[in-house]
């Protein structure tokens, strides 16, 4: 496209990515984009899940052309001393269903795969091979990336969605089974562990197995196995695998996000995503935070680039301002707690009031809910819990692997 000027470039064709494109093309038919993404799909290797409180009315709007699974009969959770059924629907969006109706939905031409990205500045993106893409306004929304400038532990996971012979007879979403062995190794450390289920159909289950951890090390035969064996102690026996998927996200618990910034930024160019800071720092949950995101962009995507860059910037510090209770958690979950005891955070946190977890996942807490988070006897040893909250915790600095 050399010669010819578009609106806006938008490097990264993840979730962040692909919700500004389209929120853009709603909210501004005549716009010309370009979604660049260095894979050879939209999304990746993906499932996004999100509680049905978490989006607003417009919210919903955007992601009504996604195909979607729904749960409306609340969701469970597990621990060794608290069984609960909690009432919010459940939804969730695979990247394969994100990528079909993206390619639907914008504008021919305007998505480009398997393309590597050299460079980019405010005014233009250069790909590897040498062509110049200029625009207007240019938004990096490629992945987060190892830093040592903000700290804490990572969520490591692998999910697999399994087809089995017989009903597995699971009704509703389990967002947390805790009540699995705690402590259990993964990589070279001890971790907070649980397994997530969705219920797809009668015969079709995603279980995912996720550890909070203090290490990115990752065993995938390791969380296989324990796969495996989780399905045969309920009964479910073997099965196909219609998919998997792995994964190593950050748990970020303090750090100098002004530093972060400056690293991450080229001047001039919009920094979104979780590159940005845009996701929930303790649960890692993007989705409703980058559809908020993604409109708010849509609203405002006349600006020029560095005006652009500047609104987006604003709202990264905003964001991270607001996020300062999860970090602190997080800190507790990860310092106050040794790895078999970190179970007891969130089994405390489940048994508060209903309302007060779902603004919690939304990133929408009032001044009250964080007065009774941390309100209280903690569990964990109080000196311990004010070391931590006075702590940042560990770089994360640590290659995946």
């Amino acid at each position: 496209m050399n010669g010819r000027m578009i609106d806006v470039a938008i490097v990264g064709g993840g979730l962040a990515g692909g919700l500004i494109a389209l929120a853009l093309i709603r909210a501004r038919p005549e716009c010309r984009i370009e979604l660049i993404e260095s894979g050879a799909m939209l999304g990746g290797n993906h499932r996004w899940s999100w509680f049905a409180s978490d989006l607003s009315a417009e919210g919903e709007a955007l992601l009504e052309s996604f195909r979607q699974t729904r749960w409306d009969q609340g969701y469970d959770v597990q621990f060794p001393r608290l069984r609960r059924t909690l009432a919010a629907g459940y939804r969730s969006l695979t990247s394969a269903d994100f990528h079909f109706a993206l390619q639907r939905l914008l504008p021919q031409g305007a998505i480009r795969l398997n393309t590597s990205v050299a460079s980019l500045d405010a005014e233009s993106v250069m790909l590897d091979g040498g062509e110049r893409i200029s625009a207007r306004a240019v938004i990096d929304c490629r992945g987060f990336a190892p830093t040592p400038h903000l700290r804490g532990g990572w969520q490591v996971f692998m999910g697999r969605h399994i087809r089995f012979d017989a009903a597995h007879g699971i009704k509703r979403p389990v967002i947390m089974d805790a009540a699995v062995t705690q402590n259990a190794p993964v990589g070279n450390g001890g971790a907070y562990r649980f397994v997530y289920l969705l219920p797809i159909a009668a015969h079709e289950l995603f279980i995912e197995d996720t550890y909070y951890a203090d290490s990115p090390a990752f065993d995938p035969s390791l969380l296989s196995g324990r796969i495996d064996r989780y399905a045969e102690r309920h009964g479910w026996g073997d099965g196909a695998d219609a998919s998997q998927e792995t994964g190593v996200l950050p748990v970020i618990t303090g750090g100098d996000f002004n530093a972060y910034l400056k690293q991450m930024q080229v001047p001039g160019v919009a920094l979104a995503g979780a590159r940005g800071g845009f996701t929930h720092p303790l649960t890692s949950y993007t989705l409703p935070i980058a559809v908020e995101n993604a409109l708010a962009i849509a609203a405002r995507g006349d600006l020029a680039g560095p005006q652009l860059a500047a609104f987006v910037e604003n709202r990264a510090r905003a964001h991270w301002r607001k996020t300062t209770i999860y970090r602190a958690l997080g800190r507790m979950l990860l310092k106050a707690a040794e790895p078999d005891r970190r179970v007891d955070i969130f089994q405390r946190f489940y048994g508060l009031p209903e309302r007060l977890i779902e603004r919690f996942y939304a990133c929408r807490s009032t001044l009250p809910d964080k007065a009774r988070i941390l309100i209280g006897k903690p569990p964990v040893p109080i000196p311990r819990a004010i070391r931590a909250l006075a702590g940042k915790g560990n770089p994360l600095a640590m290659e995946k692997v």
